[in-house]
């Protein structure tokens, strides 16, 4: 960590203000990487703050679950076109990438508040155990992107017979 950051956190420790704007990179930055955004409940984020990050790839919400056949993995990512969207699907993970873009154009001092990600987002996941790439299927509905990866039914442990010859 550079003096910088340390002085940058002393300085938030202690409760004094950072000074704007030397300051003002680094706490966008500490704010978005201390909120791990897939399981944090959405914020208002200010349209300064959104610019600093949306220089950058957007992070894509998701839901994966199991069930005794397949994992599943669902996403709301309405406003995207099916063909803007690409899923690439190994037997121990799964990338989504995509570009949403915003049909209209606004100017950045015209919002109020700016929650939705307009832009290049992607995301992968290691998946828990190994699944079929070839049965994989995905659906896109109602803005719900859904992809279901079928699990490999490998055999865990295999009892062998000692012959002699």
């Amino acid at each position: 960590m550079t003096n910088d950051q340390e002085k940058f956190f002393e300085d938030l420790a202690s409760g004094t203000p950072p000074e704007a704007p030397k300051y003002e990179f680094e706490l966008a930055r500490a704010r978005s990487n201390v909120v791990d955004r897939a399981v944090a409940p959405p914020k208002k984020v200010p349209v300064r703050e959104e610019i600093v990050r949306s220089e950058t790839e957007g992070w894509l919400t998701i839901d994966v679950y199991q069930n005794s056949q397949e994992i599943v993995v669902e996403s709301a990512i309405a406003g995207v076109r099916p063909e803007d969207i690409d899923i690439t699907v190994t037997p121990d993970s799964v990338s989504i990438k995509g570009d949403r873009q915003h049909e209209q154009e606004v100017k950045g001092d015209d919002y109020l508040y700016q929650e939705c990600y307009w832009g290049r987002f992607s995301r992968s996941i290691i998946l828990p155990q190994e699944i079929d790439p070839d049965n994989a299927t995905v659906t896109f509905r109602n803005g719900i992107l859904t992809v279901r990866l079928p699990k490999l039914t490998l055999q865990k442990t295999r009892r062998l017979t000692v012959k002699s010859e």
